[in-house]
This record gives C-alpha cells, structure tokens and sequence, in this order.
C-alpha cells in the first residue's frame, strides 16, 4: 500500500495508527500547566523532548519518566531502573517510590486533559491546529483551577 509522506511522519509502528504526541510541563510552584509541545506520532518521545529541553532549565527540579533516562544528565530526574544481572537496593527503592509520589500530581493533569473528547478520542482534524486547541485547554484547566 501507498502512503502519502506526509501520513508516514504521523503513523506510530506501536498503535498501528495514525498519532500525535503530548508533552505536559507542569510547575508545582504554581500548580498550573505551564507549557504543552506536541509532536508528530511516530517520533520518539525523547526526541521532543531535547527539542524543548531549554524550557526545562529555569526549573529547579524536573521530574520525568523512565522513558528520559538518557536525558537525566541534563538535569532530569528519573527512576533508576534495575539491571538485569543485579537487583536494585532499598535507598533506589526508596528514591523511585518519592519521586513516584511527585509523579502522582502528573498523572492527575494527564486525567483533567483526557476529559476533554478532543483529547482522549481519535483526533480528526487539522493536525496544524491539534497544538493550538491543546493549549486553549490547557488554559481551561489552568483557569479551573
């Protein structure tokens, strides 16, 4: 089958369908969204990230997922993974399940933006717009309190 270069960029190889990314900066300072990037479905998230990385560094601490370890000399924070030939130790443990508590407060934004329909169901519309309306809701949310 033919698919259009343009379609090829947006179609993620995991979900077998056509995608688009979200990236939620979150200031605990003042508990508002402070930035969200959006990105093409079949890049890596790492990827738009280091786009966006000069963003980060007025933030004192910035905690991410195990998904941005190699970002974790730039000043990220994440988990510490467990290799596969030794166990992890209880002070790594202990400093995963902290910064999985941190984490919490993520995930419950992530829950606010997938009320939106817009968000939580396939998108069909201008994929020029998708960054824009994301924004208008993250403003709604902000706004929400």
């Amino acid at each position: 089958m033919n698919v259009p270069k343009k379609q090829r960029q947006y179609y993620s190889g995991k979900k077998k369908r056509h995608t688009v990314k979200i990236q939620v900066i979150y200031g605990r300072e003042t508990e508002k969204i402070i930035s969200i990037r959006t990105g093409m479905g079949a890049q890596h998230d790492m990827r738009l990230a280091r786009r966006h990385l000069t963003e980060l560094y007025p933030y004192k601490i910035v905690i991410a997922d195990k998904g941005y370890q190699g970002l974790a000399k730039t000043g990220l924070q994440t988990p510490k993974k467990k290799s596969k030939h030794h166990l992890m130790n209880k002070q790594d443990k202990e400093a995963n399940r902290r910064l999985g508590k941190l984490r919490t407060v993520i995930e419950h934004i992530n829950r606010k933006l997938k009320i939106f329909k817009i968000l939580s169901l396939p998108y069909r519309n201008r994929r020029k717009r998708f960054g824009l309306r994301a924004n208008l809701i993250a403003g709604l949310i902000n706004a929400m309190g």
